[in-house]
This record gives structure tokens, sequence and C-alpha cells, in this order.
């Protein structure tokens, strides 16, 4: 009757239904988040009288932060509030971020009225200052920790038992990167034309208002959502299997069939599917190593004895890390996106007859080249590829995140020639290059195809080697390879200035671009790209994929959550 109780209750809630509501709500939060975050380089240099190096440290720093806020929110996810709690709250934080950054802009920084267009220079107060840099690191906390379990909570709302459900999760991936990129266009086109013409506080209002609708859109899809509940503490779990090797330093771990392993088909982790035992990493396997020194309290002691189960979640972290370390060089070139790509465009001639291109909405070519990709991807290449390869998923996630490394470094490649063209027809005694902007197409086309291979690759790859008890961790290595990647960048930004800025030489990153050399840091990005990859190929051959028994029916659903109840009249 339990198990015919919460399936009956999982055929009542999820689908695909709620999970475009989710898509919705990505994709609004998005627009809210780029209204800030696409242009915000500019907004340091113009309203804050930052240079260009220091601008674009900055922005990397804050981007970075976003990222690494996603680990939080996967944390308290997957151990105590749940996927909903969690979005609940983070989007909240995200709300009230974006009203202090309009209030700040309306009342601080934008001073004289009409300055920040570039011409015009402002005089913002200490205040003001203080006030934006806490809105949007309080933008960057919301933000950052509502994505990554929004993704895994839309996976959640998938029956894997259902086989139609099973292959719409595997799609799910695709289309929640799709929607953060429909979500961007709208800032990266519109609210970018009014921000560099000076409209700062109205692009920020714009946020603001999308930011509610999204949090709306949320709240709409409670009494249909599908809950999964919390496993607890996971860093404890796994403190717990190297505390219990180092116990057991000299026994030698027997036979798989000999390990400690909990009867039935319960795990010893709440709510979680059991995870079969794998030949790799056998070191660990000493945590589940039954000795004449374990009496039946012993058992119960997990600081003494693990169960397998417990020993597999920790080697599939332990396999996932080189993998993610890997994308953390991808994700320094991803960033320059947001911050050279940008000043190297706003010295280049973008007028289309009387109207002036803003510098950042060139970044519509890389949102369309995701569009187009992903489109091309899940219609062409993965039936294409399946009927060849006999793989009904087409290219494997390791596989695609591979060819995202080789589409990225081309990027880079083309950035350092667009660089070298724009150097050599600089304008006598200005600013700008006589060389039009849309000479920056091939690098942003390419950045687009190179992020619908990775990162989409990565939410799937990390989101499904996981663990049921860390679904949210997974989703959230994406982001915080984001992240690792902005302040890499950041770091190597400072230190090519050091080395670079000699004498009467500026560095290769200058605040005058045309007396720089910005070209050599794009070719240098692609040769640590090129190494890197070199890397991935082996760590990837090495890559074990999980193997988790029984399926979905096993995971135990949330009724504790009131909204859903109160929503359907229950007790």
């Amino acid at each position: 009757m339990e198990k015919s109780g919460r399936m009956n209750e999982m055929n009542k809630t999820g689908g695909i239904k709620v999970a475009t509501l989710l898509l919705v709500n990505q994709a609004l939060a998005t627009l809210g988040f780029f209204g800030v975050g696409v242009n915000l380089v500019l907004f340091l240099t113009r309203v804050l009288g930052q240079d260009n190096a220091e601008a674009a440290n900055n922005v990397s720093k804050w981007t970075g932060t976003v990222y690494m806020f996603s680990l939080v929110g996967a944390f308290l996810s997957d151990s105590y509030w749940g996927r909903y709690l969690t979005c609940t709250i983070f989007q909240i934080f995200f709300i009230l971020g974006l009203a202090l950054s309009c209030l700040s802009s309306w009342r601080f920084l934008i001073n004289p009225s009409g300055c920040g267009d570039g011409h015009i220079p402002c005089k913002p107060s200490t205040i003001g200052v203080n006030i934006f840099y806490f809105s949007i690191y309080l933008v960057a906390f919301g933000y950052g920790g509502h994505q990554p379990t929004l993704a895994t909570f839309g996976a959640d709302q998938y029956d894997e038992k259902n086989p139609k459900e099973r292959s719409l999760k595997v799609a799910f991936f695709c289309y929640f990167y799709f929607s953060l990129n429909v979500g961007s266009l709208f800032s990266n086109t519109v609210l970018v034309y009014y921000e560099d013409t000076g409209k700062w506080t109205m692009g920020f209002l714009v946020s603001f208002i999308s930011a509610i609708i999204a949090f709306l859109t949320f709240l709409s899809g409670s009494p249909q959502y599908r809950y999964l509940k919390p496993s607890g503490n996971p860093v404890v779990r796994v403190a717990q299997v190297f505390t219990a090797v180092v116990r057991k330093w000299g026994v030698d771990p027997p036979k798989a069939d000999k390990l400690f392993e909990l009867v039935g088909s319960k795990s010893a982790i709440k709510g979680c599917r059991k995870i079969l035992h794998s030949d790799d990493l056998r070191l660990m396997d000493k945590a589940a190593t039954i000795t004449e020194n374990d009496d039946e309290e012993s058992r119960n002691n997990p600081w003494r004895l693990c169960t397998v189960t417990q020993v597999e979640e920790t080697k599939c972290v332990l396999r996932m890390l080189p993998i993610w370390l890997c994308t953390i060089t991808y994700s320094v070139v991803f960033t320059q996106m947001a911050s050279l790509f940008v000043e190297q465009g706003d010295v280049m001639n973008s007028k289309i007859g009387e109207f002036r291109l803003p510098a950042a909405s060139m970044s519509i070519f890389d949102i369309c080249s995701v569009l187009v990709c992903t489109g091309i991807y899940r219609k062409i290449l993965v039936p294409l590829v399946g009927r060849l390869s006999g793989n009904p998923r087409g290219i494997s996630e390791l596989e695609r995140m591979g060819i995202g490394l080789i589409f990225g470094m081309l990027s880079m490649v083309a950035s350092g020639i667009t660089e070298i063209v724009r150097l050599r027809n600089i304008i006598s005694s200005q600013k700008t290059s006589s060389i039009s902007i849309f000479y920056q197409i091939p690098q942003y086309v390419l950045m687009g195809a190179s992020e619908v291979f990775m990162y989409v690759g990565q939410l799937e790859f990390f989101n499904g080697q996981a663990p049921d008890g860390i679904k949210s961790f997974g989703s959230s290595l994406c982001m915080a390879s984001m992240s690792l990647g902005n302040y890499v960048s950041s770091m190597l930004v400072n230190i090519i200035m050091e080395i670079t800025a000699r004498g009467h030489d500026k560095g290769w990153i200058s605040e005058n671009l045309n007396k720089g050399h910005m070209d050599r840091f794009f070719f240098l990005l692609a040769g640590l790209v090129s190494f890197d990859f070199v890397i991935y190929l082996f760590c990837a051959k090495w890559y074990k994929s999980i193997n988790v028994q029984g399926d979905q029916e096993e995971l135990e659903l949330d009724d504790s959550n009131n909204i859903k109840s109160a929503s359907k009249g229950q007790p």
C-alpha cells in the first residue's frame, strides 16, 4: 500500500506542465540578473569611475561570487531545506538585492541627471557606492543559491520509471539552458541599449519587476510540484567515510559481497537509493570492511563502519572532482565575454547610421548561437549520432564537454585575431578603431556553440552522476566552476598586468586599450585551454559511471510542505 500510495502521489504531481513553470521562472529570473550583470563593467567605468583592468577584475570577482553561492544553496537544499524552500528563500534575497540596486542608482549614483552615458561623468556619493555594492552582492547571493537548486528541482518533476518522462528529464537540462538564454536575450538587447544611454535606473527597475513576476510564477505551481525529502548533511557523511578509512588503515578490504550494507532495499542515507559497489578507489572500501572489533554497536556507528552506499557516494564525489577541475579553465574563457569582450567592443566602430550599438549588446550573437545550436543539437545531432552509434542519447556528456573546450579555445583565437585587426586600424588621436564592432561576431558565435556543449553537458553530467543525496550539489558544480573561473581570471589579469606593465609599457590590458596588447592575453587563454583539453582527455578516459540500484519509486516524497498541503485542502 505504501508503494502504491507513493506512485499515486507521483502521478498526481510533477510532469512537463510544472517543469515548464520552472523554465519560465528561470527565464524571467535570468532577465533580472543579466539586467544588472551584462553591462556591469560599463557601469563601473562610466558611473563609478573605475579603470578598465579594475572594472574587469571587479566584474570577475562579482560573477565568481554569484556562482560560489550556488554551493551554499545546494548544501541547504540537499541537507535540510529541500529544493522548494531553498528556491523560495533565495529568490526573496534576489528581489531585495534588485530593489536596493534601483534605490542606490536613483538616489545616490546617477548624479548629475543623465550622466553615465559615456560622455557626462558621474559624481557618485560614498554611501551610494556602498549600498550599490551591497545590493549586487545580495543579487549574487540570491541568484547563485537559486539557479542550481531550481535545475535539480525541475529534474525532480520527471519520473525515471516512466520511459517517456525519463527522456524528457534528459532533455530538461538542455531546455533549462535554453530558457536561461531566452531570458538574457531581452537584457542583452533592450535593457543594454537603455543602460548604455545612461538610463541605468530604468534598467535596474525592469530587472526588479521581472524578478517579482518570476517569483510569483514559481509560487503558482506549488500545489502540483513533486517534493523529495532532503537527505541530511553530505559533508558529515563524507567525513565519516574518511574517518572510518583512517581507523582501518591497516585492514585489507575483502570482496564486494563481504562489505557492510543494510539488508533489503532501504538505504542508510535517508530518501536515497542504494548505490552498487564499484571496483575502483578500493582504498575507500576500508570504511565498509567489517572487522572482528566491529560489534553490533559499531555497526550503528558510521564514524567506524559505513555502508557500501555511503562509501560509493564518497567515491562518486572523488571521481567527479578531476572532471570538474578541468572545466575551470573553460570558465576563465567564458568570463571574458562579460568583461574584455565588452571593453574591446567599446573601442570599436559601433555606429549603424546614426544609431550607436551598445558594446554589451553584441552578446546577442552568443545568445542566438546558443538558441540555434541547442535546436541543431536536440533535433539533428542527437538523432543522427544516435543512429550511427546505437546510443539513443547521441554524444555522451563527457564527449560534449570536450567539444565545448575546443570551441572555447577557437573563440579565444578569434578574439585575438579581432584585436590584432582592431589595433591596426586605430583612428589617429581617437579612442576607437575604424573597424566595425561586427568583427566580434565570430568570437561570440563560437562562444555560444561552446556553451551548448560545455554547460548543458555539465548540467546533465553532474546531476546524472551525483547520487540522490547530493543532486543539487551536482548541479551546483557547474556554477562553482564558473565561480572559480572568474576568480582565476581576476588573478590572471593581475599577474599579467604586474609582469607586462614595465616602464613606458602600460601592460597588455592598459587603461588605453590602443596602447595595450589584449590580443596576447586572448592567445594566452587559448593556449591554456589547449593544455587543459589534453588533461581532460585523460580524466574522461579514467572516469567510471555511477551504478544505482532500484528506481525512482524508492525515493521518498516530501509530504510536509505546508503550501502544497493547504492548497490541496489536506489537514
